[in-house]
């Protein structure tokens, strides 16, 4: 599990194919504490294995279905990456709870300043958007974002300056697509909506209008 904190923002230092599937090399500045073979760490918001360790530097295996469901195999050398180690049972929940698991691919529609801070709009699938509510969570390239203002095709998020100087999104354009995962405690309410609405008549679209959604 992790929480959508950046602690390092490392770069691609090479990839080669495996099978259906890539080999990561990914650089970094040193750790408090070194990493160790076999722990997970949240690549853009992915969680990964750490395969090989060598002086600043790790290596991973991103999987087909990684490749194919996330932004890491149009990832170039070079590139930033955003990095988090796996949360401890003693360590703070400073952010969300992030499994690291991506639900599916945004495109930057808009990254604009607005006075100190920044508005980034990205644009989903619908199934996301139903999973994306108004102050909600959401891990972009797996940081911890508030959602500020949900509209038919896309959503927005505020990144103050600190934010934006010490993660990937720096490197951010219009037309780049970012890591998505929705917030799991959202999943697991819609999923049981979904699974009670034969029986109660129950909709999103009916506890939206109740509740001013």
């Amino acid at each position: 599990m992790f929480t959508g904190l950046i602690q390092k923002v490392g770069k691609l230092a090479g990839k080669k194919p495996r099978g259906e599937g890539m080999v990561f090399a990914i650089t970094h500045d040193a750790w408090d504490s070194p990493l160790i073979q076999g722990e997970s760490v949240a690549v853009q918001g992915v969680c990964l294995t750490v395969t090989a360790i060598r002086a600043g530097e790790f290596s991973c295996d991103v999987l087909h279905e990684t490749v194919n469901k996330s932004n890491l195999g149009k990832k170039d050398t070079g590139a930033p990456l955003n990095l988090e180690r796996a949360l401890r049972a003693d360590e703070r929940l400073g952010g969300h709870i992030v499994s690291g698991h991506v639900d599916g691919l945004g495109t930057v529609m808009a990254f604009d300043q607005k006075g100190s801070d920044w508005v980034l709009e990205v644009a989903c699938d619908e199934t996301l958007l139903r999973g994306i509510v108004p102050k909600g969570s959401i891990a972009i390239d797996g940081i911890s974002l508030t959602i500020a203002e949900l509209r038919p095709k896309s959503f927005t998020v505020h990144l103050i300056p600190h934010t934006l100087a010490n993660t990937s999104l720096q490197a951010l354009k219009r037309g780049h697509t970012v890591n998505l995962e929705t917030d799991i405690i959202g999943k697991y309410v819609q999923r049981y909506l979904e699974r009670i609405q034969p029986a109660t008549g129950v909709t999103m679209e009916k506890l939206h209008a109740a509740f001013g959604g």
